[in-house]
């Protein structure tokens, strides 16, 4: 489903990504670890068409994502990709469901079928009595499960994930990581994850290591 190829990535005469090729199936599970520096987020950025490329290709369903003009790449993101980082970044101003609703309605879903997705997934992660509320008053896993929910919302063909458990504690990364495999049974969903968690790595179906912008 996504194919990476060759890829490298330069930020000045730093040498982040080294000629990486990688391919992820439909419904995997895979994790990204290395010691920091090692090109992690980098990669995942690329993949996501955050950050582009020196060289390489990268397809999502043989779609080859870098030849897409800037109005085209914002679109396909939207509704093919789908990011949860480390600190949720939800808009303090909005409650979660408004939170969760957003790409669908920048994908130009009117508001009650974009209202009726974020609930059925705020709904599945237990979350449907914090619907009205704002971030400031959900706890740090709670705005974490809502982050997942706004990455799902638009049925993306995979989810990256930064760090997702990073700032939380123990209980509540438990719960987050039993949830990715959730929806992947569910929802048969794909999940690219960045971690430093040992614990993460090793439930996920496949680990790639990288050093010093190489697979090794």
């Amino acid at each position: 489903m996504i194919q990476v190829e060759n890829i490298e990535k330069s930020f000045g005469s730093l040498q982040v990504l080294r000629g990486i090729s990688l391919h992820i199936d439909k419904g995997e599970v895979v994790s990204i670890v290395g010691p920091s520096g090692a090109g992690k987020t980098t990669l995942l950025q690329v993949m996501g068409t955050l950050d582009t490329p020196d060289a390489g290709k990268v397809l999502i369903n043989s779609m080859d994502v870098l030849q897409l003009k800037e109005k085209e790449l914002s679109a396909f993101r939207n509704q093919h990709i789908g990011f949860v980082f480390q600190f949720h970044q939800l808009l303090p101003e909005f409650t979660a469901i408004e939170n969760v609703m957003m790409p669908a309605m920048i994908a130009g879903k009117d508001r009650s079928t974009a209202r009726e997705k974020a609930m059925e997934l705020l709904s599945f992660m237990s979350l449907q009595s914090r619907a009205e509320h704002k971030p400031s008053e959900l706890s740090g896993g709670e705005k974490q499960r809502v982050a997942v929910a706004r990455a799902l919302v638009n049925h993306p063909d995979v989810v990256l994930a930064d760090e997702p458990s990073g700032s939380l504690d123990s209980q509540n990364k438990t719960e987050l990581h039993q949830l990715f495999f959730d929806l992947r049974n569910r929802l048969n969903q794909t999940f690219v994850i960045v971690t430093h968690d040992e614990s993460l790595a090793k439930m996920t179906d496949r680990t790639i290591h990288l050093k010093d912008g190489m697979i090794v």
